[in-house]
């Protein structure tokens, strides 16, 4: 068992965040992830899906992948995955297989958390691993960055609703009625 150290999962979440605030400057949903290894950055990682147009390409998929490719090794052993959001069960199951250590995140997510909220796959006991789980690290910064990130969204949704609202009903005042 790893022994938690508040300073260092605070220190290493607010560069989850960092990422987090990428993933939102490329048009992602704002989630950023850091594997940590004896005290260094193995891989970093944010959302990718819409960019790359794949399912999969969550944070900590693209951070399990870089750390098997910069360890050569697919056993992510006596590692920490810092997330801003809580895994899914995809990512959730990708950590057990990977053998990650230690878990810690940031925001809690009551619709598809796989890691205490909905679901707790990694902690299953008919597993064959089992990770160590550090909930609600910066979890204020963490959930404040998500809605926020929702709000806008759909603000954009809206306006972008009535500005077509309003566009077609432009175009039916202009357009003159042909009669029989």
């Amino acid at each position: 068992m790893q022994k938690p150290d508040p300073i260092a999962d605070e220190f290493y979440m607010r560069r989850a965040l960092e990422l987090a605030t990428h993933a939102e400057q490329c048009g992602e949903i704002p989630v950023g992830a850091v594997l940590v290894q004896e005290g260094q950055i193995i891989a970093e990682g944010f959302n990718q899906s819409i960019m790359l147009h794949d399912p999969t390409a969550h944070a900590e998929i693209a951070v399990l992948r870089a750390a098997g490719k910069q360890l050569q090794n697919y056993r992510l052993i006596n590692s920490t995955l810092y997330v801003t959001l809580e895994p899914c069960a995809m990512c959730a199951a990708a950590m057990v297989h990977a053998r990650v250590t230690r878990l810690v995140f940031g925001a809690r997510d009551a619709k598809t958390g796989a890691c205490g909220s909905v679901h707790n796959l990694v902690q299953d006991l008919t597993a064959n691993h089992q990770l160590e789980v550090q909930p609600g690290v910066l979890a204020d910064e963490c959930s404040a960055q998500l809605s926020e990130f929702f709000r806008r969204r759909r603000q954009e949704h809206k306006a972008r609703k009535q500005a077509e609202k309003a566009a077609a009903a432009t175009v039916g005042a202009v357009t003159p009625k042909v009669q029989d």
